[in-house]
């Protein structure tokens, strides 16, 4: 109980060696990490609904033209496997790393 108190009178002490300009500042980057995080939620979100969308769409057209499911499957397998070369073939050789984890 006294290590809290002491820490507790440290940390009043500290604070009032902080000017009002710091704690506008501290403020500040509380607000703009706020303000990221809602971003990240948001890009989420957004992610999420898409995502939907897109199964929406192809379960749709997969009643109108049977099969369009699988075909679909099919093509987004191909271009993550293109994305992923395409990836790996611009990533820069890190000579460091041994040859199995580049």
């Amino acid at each position: 109980m006294a290590v809290a108190i002491g820490s507790l009178a440290l940390t009043t002490n500290f604070l009032d060696m902080i000017g009002n300009e710091d704690r506008s500042t501290a403020g500040q980057n509380r607000s703009v990490i706020e303000q990221i995080n809602s971003l990240k939620r948001e890009d989420e979100r957004l992610y999420n609904i898409l995502a939907i969308d897109v199964w929406a769409l192809a379960k749709t057209m997969d009643e109108y033209q049977p099969g369009f499911w699988a075909a679909f499957m099919q093509n987004r397998e191909k271009a993550l496997k293109r994305f992923l070369a395409e990836m790996m073939k611009n990533k820069p050789a890190d000579t460091k790393r041994p040859p199995f984890l580049r």
